[in-house]
């Protein structure tokens, strides 16, 4: 179903005329597989007797409503709202209704476990689909509090924000379950988890403490880690916000079929169920899910307790998580170096998002609920949060935490925008932060700084600038604070930092007196530290230096910044994609770091497949495939980069020989000493050989016996969309695009495996099929799943003029809803970036 539109002007009229004090749910879980019996009570006030207003109901069917003592004529439902005529000072509204359980992630989200065939429930409301579970006011700053009452079957677990008052009570054939009000909450972050959930308990700081998760994973699940971090934040958030945790217990959840990485449901947390790990992962991966956790613990005070008054300020909520959670991370994990995580990953990711012509401010405008679901983005979370590090240094880290604390006792329970907590902060920095706030919360784009210099013949700097750009859409150059850092290369050491300067940048050309007279180092590194917010750029002799060596980068910060800045110089055609290519893999064996493996290799593994010159892309494969190889047979046995390794050569295998060694490592006859291949690998070393047309159906058959889950299921879905058959491919995209019937991730896995390196000519159809459907597409599915599929099958795997040309016609012609729209000018935008790669790279060859 669409999803139902809500402006900010009529929410903001609705805040306007109602204060609601409570809800009262009561929800039949017993009537059936499709729908679930919602019953609302809801006591609200309104400011102007005989006004109007509606509130929100997603559901098949409402049965009955009752409005202060009169029915409501509920014969013309439309399926999302309920009008409410004639309002009283004060009004008692109860409605029923048939809900409808989801397969989508949204609403209430109702999954069957192919293992034993147990059920399971949970919600996720965020932004606007709380009303797909019971009748409500669904917009942040009518808070009100929560009481829930649960006819579940017997023997299932039941949980919610509270902790429970009546406990599995039976009733008939059925349990009742019972939770006492919440404090005041937004509508999006009550919460619902029930089914045959495993779960185990701790306490800490006299705060209940649960973990749950499907039974069938239950063996996989580890709490020692999991409370370990969990302890870790809460002592940490404690102690620098001097607020105790405001919502008793605390639940943590891994749910199945879960679209996101986790939800900030208040004292009722729900996670990616892949974060329960069936497999050995590597130790990149352990530190994002504790990222992920104290991420979400930081939403109990920023976003739960204290809440946005609109969808604008939704970067105020996962911002300030995020900066929170790293810093957490940082100063109470054994994760000392979570900011140079940060450098590599939400930066890169902030970067990319702000080169796009859809890039907005941080502090966005959003007029409705369709433009906030495509503000979920690397503006809104990472760029924020990097802008964040940078007030942070701009008041002063004990100064910006009295603000915060301020702000939590002078807002708690309340709703906020932007300038209550600048507000605080200038209260305690005595620093004016408006003009801050409109250099970079209110404009958009990033700037360029390049380092310019000239040098005498003893090799001498007489002169040294840092020139900042801006792109042309978005001209502002801003004030950064930076380090430049002058870096030699010293035997047996690697890069050694010589000198660092700090200043100021302002304008288009900032001179650096300081450096003049300095030796010309190996090394220049504009913004080391990672201070600014801002992409940098080396000179010839630095880039020449770390093609060569940059595998003698041993700080972990520095070494970050410039493996960002060097795929960033790919993306933006600066640095043609083969020499990207060669610059990691010919120094990613002597990175200790294997979160920087991890991304390296995903960056040349798009610097391969993306950008370069598509006529080289078979060769350039096949050497990648052959470093790697070497790579893999040279890495310690049992260590996280041989796992790295072994899947990324399995990914780049090209040759013949390459493949038969995939094989050979699937079946067993020859893998490399200590390489566990397990159910994870097995399955990325499956879908490789079949993407390659090495096997078939009777292979993914075999492999799901081995494998009977939901997981193993969509791995197999993932395969068989894989298969480089025009046959395959007219199966896969008709279960997605032509049919709705695949629950969200069986979905998604279908488009990850649809979409394959070196298939251009079975896919090349689905350029023309994919213009003629996605308009239909946002006209039948959920906004969520609109934007996944039309983001997922977008064609660039038919990067060419062509394809854009295409996406500018439709653009024109069929005059596309926002959301539509942002998805295919972001897709435009990808597949001429590409273009330019690609004419790099080709041009680089020919050089």
């Amino acid at each position: 179903m669409p999803m139902i539109n809500l402006t900010r002007d009529d929410a903001r009229e609705r805040a306007r005329l109602l204060d609601v004090a409570s809800y009262r749910v009561e929800l039949d879980l017993t009537t059936g597989d499709e729908r679930f019996l919602s019953t609302t009570q809801v006591s609200f006030s309104c400011r102007e007797p005989g006004a109007a207003t509606f509130i929100d109901i997603e559901a098949p069917a409402v049965r009955e409503a009752t409005l202060n003592g009169r029915s409501l004529d509920v014969s013309g439902f439309d399926g999302s709202r309920l009008d409410l005529p004639d309002l009283a000072a004060h009004n008692e509204l109860t409605v029923v209704a048939e809900c409808a359980y989801s397969r989508t992630g949204e609403g209430l989200h109702r999954m069957v476990d192919p293992v034993d065939q147990r059920v399971y429930l949970y919600t996720q409301f965020e932004a606007p689909d709380a009303r797909r579970m019971y009748t409500c006011f669904d917009q942040p700053d009518l808070k009100a509090t929560f009481e829930l009452t649960v006819l579940a079957p017997a023997g299932w677990v039941v949980v919610s924000n509270n902790a429970p008052d009546v406990e599995g009570e039976a009733t008939g054939n059925a349990e009742r379950w019972h939770f006492p009000p919440t404090a005041p909450i937004s509508t999006y972050i009550t919460a619902l988890v029930a089914g045959h959930y495993h779960h185990v308990h701790d306490e800490h700081d006299g705060i209940p403490l649960g973990l749950y998760c499907r039974a069938s994973l239950a063996e996989y699940l580890d709490p020692d880690e999991l409370f370990e971090i969990t302890r870790q934040g809460f002592d940490f958030f404690h102690s620098v916000f001097d607020y105790r945790y405001p919502f008793g217990k605390y639940d943590q959840l891994f749910v199945p079929e879960y679209n996101m990485g986790a939800m900030e449901n208040a004292g009722c947390v729900t996670f990616y169920e892949d974060y329960v790990f069936r497999s050995r992962v590597t130790d990149m991966v352990r530190e994002r899910r504790a990222e992920t956790i104290l991420h979400e613990m930081a939403h109990m005070w920023f976003g739960d307790l204290v809440t946005m008054r609109w969808w604008d300020d939704l970067w105020l909520n996962e911002s300030f998580a995020t900066y929170a959670s790293v810093h957490a991370q940082s100063e109470a994990t054994r994760w000392k170096t979570a900011w140079t995580t940060f450098a590599g990953t939400e930066k890169t990711w902030a970067y990319r998002q702000d080169q796009m012509p859809t890039t907005h401010p941080i502090s966005a405008d959003a007029p409705d609920l369709v433009t906030v679901m495509t503000n979920f983005d690397g503006i809104t979370y990472a760029k924020g949060a990097s802008v964040l590090k940078q007030l942070v240094a701009y008041v002063g880290q004990d100064e910006f935490f009295e603000g915060v604390r301020r702000y939590f006792r002078r807002h708690e329970y309340g709703n906020t925008s932007l300038g209550d907590l600048l507000e605080a902060l200038e209260e305690t920095s005595g620093r004016d932060l408006v003009a801050w706030s409109k250099e970079w919360l209110e404009t958009a784009g990033i700037n360029t700084l390049r380092p310019s210099f000239d040098v005498d013949d003893a090799g001498d700097f007489t002169s040294f600038a840092v020139l900042q750009e801006a792109p042309s859409e978005y001209p502002t150059l801003r004030s950064h604070r930076l380090a430049i850092g002058l870096y030699d290369r010293v035997a047996g050491e690697g890069f050694v930092r010589r000198r660092r300067v700090e200043l100021d940048v302002v304008g288009g050309r900032t001179e650096v007196p300081e450096l003049v007279g300095e030796r010309r180092p190996d090394l220049v590194l504009v913004n080391d530290d990672d201070l600014a917010y801002a992409k940098i750029r080396f000179d010839e002799r630095s880039l020449e230096s770390l093609t060569a060596h940059a595998d003698e980068l041993t700080e972990s910060l520095p070494r970050a910044l410039v493996w960002a800045a060097a795929w960033d110089m790919c993306r933006d055609a600066e640095l043609p994609a083969r020499r990207y290519a060669r610059l990691v893999l010919n120094n990613v064996g002597g990175v200790g770091d294997i979160g920087v493996v991890e991304h390296l290799l995903a960056t040349a593994s798009s610097a391969i497949n993306v950008y370069a010159d598509p006529s080289w892309r078979a060769e350039g494969r096949g050497w990648a495939a052959g470093v790697l190889r070497d790579l893999l047979d040279r890495a310690e046995p049992g260590s996280d980069h041989q796992l790295a390794f072994a899947r990324a050569f399995a990914a780049f295998a090209t040759t013949p020989e390459q493949l038969d060694a995939v094989a050979a490592m699937l079946s067993g006859d020859a893998v490399p000493e200590g390489l566990s291949v397990d159910t994870e690998l097995r399955w990325n070393l499956l879908e490789k050989l079949v993407a390659a047309g090495r096997a078939g159906d009777d292979a993914i058959a075999a492999e799901l016996e081995r494998d009977s889950t939901a997981a193993g299921e969509r791995y197999a879905a993932r395969c068989r969309a894989a298969r480089p058959t025009a046959e395959a491919k007219a199966e896969a995209w008709g279960s997605v695009v032509e049919r709705d019937e695949l629950p969200n991730l069986t979905q998604r896995s279908v488009m990850q495996g649809f979409v394959q390196p070196m298939q251009d000519e079975v896919l090349a159809p689905y350029v023309g099929r994919y213009f003629d459907a996605v308009a239909g597409i946002w006209q039948s599915r959920s906004g969520q799943m609109a934007q996944q599929i039309t983001e997922m099958l977008y064609p660039t795997f038919a990067a060419s003029q062509e394809t854009v040309d295409a996406t500018t016609r439709y653009l024109e012609s069929a005059n596309p809803n926002p959301g539509l729209a942002r998805c295919l000018i972001e897709g435009r935008d990808g597949v001429e970036r590409a273009l330019r790669g690609r004419a790099a790279d080709a041009a680089a060859a020919d050089a």
